[in-house]
């Protein structure tokens, strides 16, 4: 289905972007998004705190939590860190409609670090409950957590955390092996959706998206008791 998708829609062929009159330290992202000099600078400087903060305190941390079980496992680490152009994308916006700092709009950025925990499904219910607790007891605190194993197109549950010391946020998702699987398959379906005003899908082909990750998503088995795991905050009776 993905590769009929791609045939009927394939990717866009963008022009390359003429920088040639961009200010030296400047950075010019997708849509024409551009940093100044000073403003790429400090974001820069926050990226590197960030990976600092990482390596040193919540990474150790994560892997002592991982030790503690033998029957899951972190994966995907060696991609814990988001890329530092992604996340000049998403701080621009910050920036520039609503006079964030470089420094403010980086720390808002939930999954500037994440991990993700994967389980057998016969212990993923019993491991999530025991790791919200060795993440709690290594001092870090627990700002949200959104169960979607009962939503239609994508299942897990995704968490973000705050190291308390530095404020540094982090984000924990928990999968099965399927569930991660599904994840990846999606994902491009789901940037596409995601794709910023000026090159968002027209309905017909977010509907084609839509029904591609509800054929993956719907073979994904849910773990007994997942589903009752609840969000926190909790969310109210219609919202996703």
């Amino acid at each position: 289905m993905w590769a009929e998708y791609q045939r009927k829609w394939p990717p866009g062929e963008r022009a390359p972007v003429d920088r040639s009159d961009d200010q030296s330290g400047s950075r010019r992202g997708d849509g024409n998004r551009v940093l100044d000099p000073a403003e790429n600078g400090r974001v820069e400087t926050a990226c590197d705190r960030i990976a600092e903060r990482e390596r040193e305190k919540i990474s150790p941390a994560l892997r002592a939590t991982e030790s503690q079980d033998p029957d899951r496992h972190l994966i995907g680490f060696d991609d814990r860190l988001k890329g530092r152009d992604r996340i000049k994308d998403k701080v621009y916006r910050s920036i520039n409609n609503f006079k964030r700092s470089p420094e403010q709009a980086v720390s808002l950025v939930p999954d500037t670090i994440r991990y993700t925990f994967q389980y057998r499904e016969d212990r993923y219910t019993q491991g999530v409950w025991a790791d919200i607790g060795r993440l709690k007891d290594q001092g870090f605190e627990l700002r949200q957590l959104r169960n979607s194993w009962s939503d239609d197109q994508y299942k897990g549950i995704n968490s973000r955390w705050i190291e308390p010391e530095t404020g540094q946020r982090f984000e924990v998702q928990f999968h099965t092996r399927i569930s991660f699987e599904a994840k990846q398959i999606t994902h491009g379906a789901y940037e596409r959706l995601r794709s910023r005003q000026s090159d968002k899908p027209d309905k017909f082909e977010q509907m084609v998206l839509e029904a591609f990750q509800k054929k993956v998503t719907a073979e994904v088995p849910v773990p007994p008791g997942a589903d009752g795991i609840p969000d926190y905050p909790e969310r109210g009776a219609d919202a996703r």
